[in-house]
C-alpha cells in the first residue's frame, strides 16, 4: 500500500513538473514572439524591404523569410509587397523548403497574374522541382537512379513548358529549354533503368514494353540505343526471333558503329551513361 502511494506521488509530481515546463515554454515562446514584434514595431515598409534584401543577399534565407513575411503582414498592400511575395518564394527555395517555395510562387501567380515578373515565378517553380529530391548523398556518392521518384522531373518539365508557352519572349526560356532537354534525358534513362530491372528478373514482356515506350516517347535521347538493345535481348529470351531481328535492324540502321555508350549488358553501363549525362547535378 505504501509502495503504491509512493508511486502515485511520484507520478503526480512528474505530471505537474511537465505541465509547468510546458507552461514556462509557452510563456517563453510568447515572450520571444512579443520581443520580435517589438523589434519591428517602428519599422516602415522601406526598412523591412532593405533589411530583407540584405539578408537575402547575405544568404541568410531563414531571416529573409521572417522579414518578408513580417513585412507582408504589416503592409499587405504596400509598394514592395509583390516583390516581397516573389522574394520569399526564392528564399524558401534556397532554405531547402520546396513545398513552401512552390506554395509562395503559386500564390504570387494567382495574386499578380499580370505582374512584369510573373514569368520568373513559373521559372522558379520549374527550378524548385528540377532540384527537388537531389540531396547531399545523391550529388556526391553513386546511387541507383532507377530507384528515384521521377515525379519531380515530370513536374519540372511541365513547369518549364508552361513558362515557354505562356511567355515566349521570357529571358528565362533559354535556360528552361536546356533544362527540359536534360529532364527528358533523365526521364528516358529512368525508363531504361526500369526495363533493365525487369530483364534481370526475367520479366521479359514488361522489359520489352518499357523499352518500346522509350523509343516511342523519348526519341533522339541517349536512352534509345539502350532500349533497342533491351528489346533485342528480350525478344530473343521469349523466342520471338523475327521481332528481335527487326529491333536489331533498326539498331544497325541508326547506330552502325554500335551504341555510343557501349553494350547495355556491360556491368555498370547504364549508370555510366547516367553519370556521363550529368543527370544528377
Amino acid at each position: 500500500m505504501r509502495l503504491l502511494l509512493a508511486k502515485s506521488i511520484v507520478i503526480i509530481g512528474l505530471a505537474l513538473s511537465l505541465q509547468g515546463c510546458e507552461t514556462l515554454e509557452g510563456f517563453m515562446s510568447k515572450d520571444s514572439k512579443s520581443a520580435k514584434e517589438d523589434e519591428y514595431k517602428d519599422w516602415d515598409e522601406q526598412r523591412f524591404h532593405q533589411q530583407a534584401k540584405e539578408a537575402l543577399d547575405n544568404k541568410n534565407y531563414s531571416k529573409a523569410v521572417t522579414l518578408y513575411e513580417s513585412m507582408e503582414a504589416r503592409y499587405p498592400f504596400g509598394d514592395y509587397t509583390p516583390q516581397a511575395q516573389l522574394n520569399v518564394a526564392y528564399a524558401y527555395y534556397k532554405n531547402d523548403d520546396p513545398e513552401a517555395a512552390i506554395a509562395a510562387a503559386d500564390r504570387f501567380i494567382k495574386t499578380h497574374p499580370r505582374n512584369s515578373h510573373v514569368d520568373y515565378a513559373y521559372y522558379l517553380k520549374g527550378l524548385i522541382n528540377y532540384n527537388r529530391g537531389i540531396g547531399f548523398i545523391d550529388r556526391f556518392l553513386p546511387t541507383d537512379a532507377s530507384q528515384r521518384d521521377p515525379g519531380p522531373a515530370r513536374d519540372s518539365f511541365d513547369n518549364f513548358k508552361e513558362l515557354i508557352t505562356r511567355f515566349p519572349n521570357s529571358p528565362y526560356n533559354e535556360d528552361a529549354k536546356q533544362r527540359m532537354t536534360a529532364l527528358r534525358n533523365n526521364l528516358a534513362m529512368h525508363e531504361v533503368h526500369v526495363a533493365d530491372f525487369y530483364m534481370r528478373r526475367k520479366a521479359y514482356v514488361a522489359a520489352v514494353n518499357r523499352a518500346n515506350h522509350v523509343i516511342k516517347e523519348y526519341d533522339r535521347t541517349p536512352a534509345v540505343p539502350i532500349a533497342l538493345q533491351i528489346m533485342q535481348d528480350g525478344y530473343r529470351k521469349m523466342g520471338l526471333d523475327d521481332l528481335a531481328a527487326d529491333a536489331e535492324r533498326v539498331f544497325q540502321s541508326n547506330y552502325p558503329n554500335g551504341a555510343p555508350m557501349g553494350d547495355y549488358k556491360d556491368d555498370g553501363m547504364i549508370q555510366k551513361t547516367w553519370d556521363a549525362l550529368g543527370l544528377d547535378h
